[in-house]
């Protein structure tokens, strides 16, 4: 009987983000039957996105090009893979319940889909000539670290309390991972790896701290700073 009001209460205040996880889920299992024909142009391919730019600032509208700029935002309900998809859903739910917790779930929605167009932007900014085509959400997880990082650098925030926490964790040390992330990424970058979109991952950071520090709301369990 525990067990059941402990879902309950899981599905009622984690309804709307279980929601979001199960639907980018719903979708990668419909890529695996589809087959990469059918999401390809949905994946951000950072030349073409400049591309289709430039014919939108040179005033040649055509759905072509607004499509492809669209995926600055569509990429990132797609994966790579089972591995790439069980990742960024775990540190999504971790993070972006952080977020619903304290700010609610339609900030939490926001911040994710501000965040993943950063990312996107920021992968093909820092790749423009490249025609490797990006998908995921890694962006969008690193965009609620960032906006946490922002928040607990802004106010006092109070120890987390959501699932699949086991115990509550000091924000300072949930903020500290997201910058040991983001270091890692950096180092990642400089060093040349690839098949990792380390621009999406530092554009959505800089999205999300942001956020965090410049436009979301104070929460109302949330001291100021002095």
């Amino acid at each position: 009987m525990s067990r059941l009001i402990l879902i309950k209460g899981l599905f009622r205040k984690q309804g709307p983000l279980l929601a979001l996880i199960a639907g980018i889920t719903l979708i990668f299992i419909l890529q695996s039957v589809c087959g990469r024909s059918a999401y390809f142009p949905f994946m951000a391919i950072p030349a073409e996105v400049v591309q289709a730019w430039d014919a939108l600032r040179g005033g040649r509208f055509s759905t072509a090009s607004l499509t492809e700029i669209g995926t600055l935002l569509s990429h990132a309900f797609l994966h790579g893979g089972a591995d790439h998809l069980l990742g960024n859903m775990l540190f999504l739910w971790i993070f972006a319940a952080l977020a619903a917790e304290l700010l609610g779930h339609r900030w939490m929605f926001a911040v994710f889909l501000v965040t993943a167009i950063c990312g996107g932007a920021c992968h093909v900014a820092l790749n423009a000539d490249d025609f490797t085509p990006m998908l995921g959400a890694s962006g969008a997880v690193m965009g609620f670290e960032g906006l946490y990082l922002g928040m607990a650098v802004r106010w006092h925030l109070p120890d987390p309390h959501v699932w699949p926490m086991a115990r509550s964790i000091p924000p300072g040390q949930l903020a500290m991972l997201g910058i040991v992330g983001l270091v890692m990424d950096f180092l990642g970058y400089a060093g040349g790896s690839l098949g990792v979109a380390y621009g999406a991952h530092l554009g959505g950071f800089i999205g999300g701290i942001a956020m965090g520090g410049l436009v979301v709301p104070k929460p109302f369990m949330a001291g100021r700073r002095r």
